[in-house]
């Protein structure tokens, strides 16, 4: 066949397949039926709370033993029987942890009530951080859960803990606001001590909560639903196991 009529017949197949196939893409955009593949993307359509695992095993909360803010030494079996939620953080941050302590702070008011609820603040500058410090954050930020323990100690042991315990990332880091560097999210564990999520829109468990999404900014441009507000969701179906 002559080339130029092999190149009218390429160019009449692409643009048929332009008429008729990419109109049908950009309705699924607009319609929000093309699925972002984003495992921290929250707005699943299953409610369903999963375990997270390592290995093919469930994973429990790693043992620790730090002083709170009371000066009283806190571990993790302190919060068996209690539906917890566990960050790390720095009392000078200048950053997101404002943030993430008022969302703690609202989901504290939220479960006033429940006396299983807990929450666990490592502090990753416990050089700065004595039990004095944490004591007056604490007052700041109207803190007066006797289940929430803002804790500090031995700075190699909280790092381990941070970021082979709970794989939450946080590291020193001269360029980053304060110092210090950390990842702002909030971990969920239930009454037994098990790592908890809920499921992503393909069944994997999304196994950690952005902390650092303020309530006020709503949904966001993509409709994503509000962080703090699933989480609260996912507490409550916690206690109620």
């Amino acid at each position: 066949m002559n080339k130029k009529y092999t190149y009218i017949w390429v160019s009449l197949i692409i643009l048929i397949f332009g008429i008729i196939v990419i109109p049908r893409i950009v309705d699924r955009m607009k319609s929000g039926t093309v699925v972002e593949n984003d495992r921290m993307n929250v707005a699943t359509t299953t409610k369903e709370l999963s375990y997270i695992t390592l290995n093919g095993k469930k994973r429990k909360v790693p043992t620790f033993e730090l002083l709170n803010q009371d000066s009283l030494l806190i571990n993790d079996k302190d919060y068996l029987g209690k539906v917890y939620v566990v960050e790390f953080f720095f009392t000078s941050c200048p950053s997101i942890c404002p943030v993430m302590t008022k969302n703690l702070v609202s989901l504290q008011n939220h479960f006033q009530d429940e006396d299983d609820f807990g929450i666990a603040s490592f502090s990753i500058t416990p050089q700065y951080d004595t039990p004095k410090v944490l004591k007056a954050y604490a007052e700041k930020y109207g803190i007066n859960n006797t289940d929430w323990h803002l804790m500090t100690g031995d700075r190699d042991t909280i790092y381990d803990l941070a970021n082979s315990g709970f794989n939450i990332f946080a590291a020193e880091t001269p360029d980053a606001p304060g110092g210090f560097e950390h990842s702002g999210l909030f971990a969920l564990v239930d009454k037994k001590g098990y790592l908890r999520s809920r499921l992503d829109n393909f069944g994997n468990p999304i196994v950690y909560y952005r902390g650092a999404i303020s309530e006020e900014m709503g949904e966001n441009s993509q409709g994503e639903e509000q962080e703090i507000s699933i989480l609260r969701e996912d507490i409550k179906k916690l206690l109620e196991e």
